[in-house]
């Protein structure tokens, strides 16, 4: 038989058991609330990343609050303006017409090709040359629109505003270099000859082998890669990415010297035919940060200006001119308009999905009534060699000039713009 058995329990137990718990004081939030003030705050949180990511309205040339308009300009079919320098003898005693086409982060002024040619072939072949602002660069206006496309038509309404005639010369340099590829892609039919100055080349483009796109891009700086990726993937973050301070930016964009061969650098001086119109400083204020560069080359970075931005500039010691050998950041001509309609726009267009390849040209001369050339340094750190070969071996009739121990910067060096012009103009 079972037995029950008795526990004894004692009062304080007891007492302990049947004692309300008490309330807690601290304020408890009903779960709607919460989940209120949890949306909330991720909306503003997009409203701040939206607000970050936006580039500031650019600053048109010739309206109240913009720059003001000091170089001839054109009228586009859009109703934009393009801005454009000439060289040379005058276009109506011209034998040879060329449109020039400036690479990234440069301007009208920046016409190598036309400032290093020598005199004596200006006059003895009778070469007109003409440079103009890309869209948003210098005192062109900008063209949100911009494509691959656009800018050839850009060239060719140019040409025929000016009256070049019905055929007439492109060479570019870099980017500019790359904007040729479009010329021959959709205005053919106006070239009289094309020239390719160390084309920027999209990594993305259909037709480049996988490993040597591999190979050349992990070549390219870290930061470099990552602001090529950028563009290509989120164009969009272009702005915020090349302007923000917690991870390093493009090197072109800092004017990096780390980008530059050993050529390169002894090139830089070479470049001070860009004193003619580079910023004042002497009105500026700032802290200066002095590096000892390449020989005779210091390095000075100025912080605390009045915009409060920062800028860097180079003087060479020599001579103490203010050379604008890489550029003085966000202070002159060049990104006078606003940085995202210039260099940013030619990130994302340059390295963005194009509509074509230029492994897919044929060629635009089959009866050799014209000649298209590349010229590329062997020891170029922006633009890998190896993938302008192949591209060459690609288009056998292209005319492929390889410069050994040649850097980015080979247009500046003594006599290759002579080479150049005569090379495409005098080419069977």
């Amino acid at each position: 038989m079972a037995t029950g058995v008795n526990r004894k329990i004692s009062a304080a137990s007891a007492r302990a058991h049947t004692r309300r718990a008490k309330k807690s004081n601290a304020p408890q939030l009903p779960s709607g609330i919460l989940g209120t003030a949890l949306a909330v705050l991720f909306i503003g949180f997009l409203a701040w990343a939206y607000k970050v990511i936006q580039p500031p309205p650019h600053k048109i040339c010739g309206t109240p609050d913009g720059p003001p308009i000091t170089a001839p300009r054109i009228k586009l079919r859009d109703g934009r303006h393009l801005a454009y320098k000439e060289y040379g003898v005058p276009k109506d005693a011209a034998m040879y017409k060329i449109i020039f086409v400036h690479g990234f982060d440069s301007c009208r002024h920046d016409a190598v090709l036309a400032e290093a040619l020598s005199p004596d072939i200006v006059e003895e072949m009778g070469v007109y040359i003409v440079s103009f602002d890309r869209p948003g660069y210098g005192e062109s206006d900008p063209d949100p629109n911009r494509t691959p496309k656009s800018i050839a038509l850009d060239i060719e309404e140019l040409a025929d505003q000016l009256v070049l005639g019905s055929k007439f010369y492109v060479v570019g340099f870099s980017m500019g270099g790359q904007v040729i590829w479009n010329c021959l892609k959709y205005i053919p039919h106006r070239l009289a000859g094309a020239g390719l100055g160390a084309p920027a080349v999209n990594y993305w483009w259909p037709g480049l082998p996988e490993n040597l796109t591999t190979e050349a891009y992990g070549q390219q700086k870290l930061q470099d890669q990552w602001a090529l990726r950028v563009a290509h993937y989120a164009p969009w973050l272009t702005y915020w990415w090349n302007t923000q301070q917690w991870f390093p930016r493009a090197s072109v964009i800092v004017g990096s010297l780390d980008i530059l061969s050993h050529e390169d650098k002894e090139l830089l001086p070479k470049l001070s035919r860009r004193k003619s119109y580079a910023v004042n400083i002497q009105p500026l204020v700032g802290h200066f940060l002095v590096e000892a560069l390449h020989n005779d080359i210091i390095r000075y970075t100025v912080y605390g200006t009045p915009s409060g931005r920062t800028f860097t500039m180079f003087l060479l010691r020599q001579d103490k001119l203010l050379l604008w050998l890489i550029r003085p950041l966000n202070l002159a001509q060049i990104r006078q308009q606003g940085e995202y309609e210039t260099i940013h726009r030619d990130l994302n267009i340059g390295f963005g999905n194009w509509e074509y390849s230029p492994l897919d040209l044929e060629n635009p001369f089959p009866n050799n009534e014209a000649s298209v050339h590349i010229w590329q340094g062997d020891d170029d750190l922006l633009v890998p060699v190896t993938l302008q070969r192949y591209i060459a071996q690609k288009l056998p009739w292209i005319l492929y000039h390889e410069l050994p121990g040649s850097g980015h910067l080979f247009p500046h060096a003594d006599g290759m713009s002579d080479t150049i012009v005569k090379s495409l103009l005098l080419a069977k």
